[in-house]
């Protein structure tokens, strides 16, 4: 395992040290993984192809889950909302 310590930029970028970028490449993609105060960089590499969508989906799901809870939905029946769907 190695440490190293690092800063934040004022844009919000943080350098990875040169010691630890040995196998890493410009524009390589990275998914950050935050929890609380830590956080987890993992290389898109090491994930499955289809990760970058299930990441996005995460993702929509969790601020739509944030929207319900600020009372920003309407709430319906099942069948007027399938009538609704209908006229889409």
């Amino acid at each position: 395992m190695e440490i190293a310590i690092t800063k934040m930029s004022s844009k919000g970028q943080i350098v990875i040290p040169s010691e630890m970028r040995g196998d890493l490449y410009e524009g390589e993609k990275f998914v950050i993984i935050k929890a609380d105060k830590q956080m987890i960089l993992k290389s898109m590499k090491a994930f499955e192809k289809n990760i970058e969508e299930d990441l996005k989906f995460a993702k929509r799901t969790e601020e739509a889950w944030k929207s319900y809870e600020r009372g920003e939905f309407i709430s319906k029946s099942a069948d007027d909302f399938l009538n609704d769907l209908e006229k889409c």
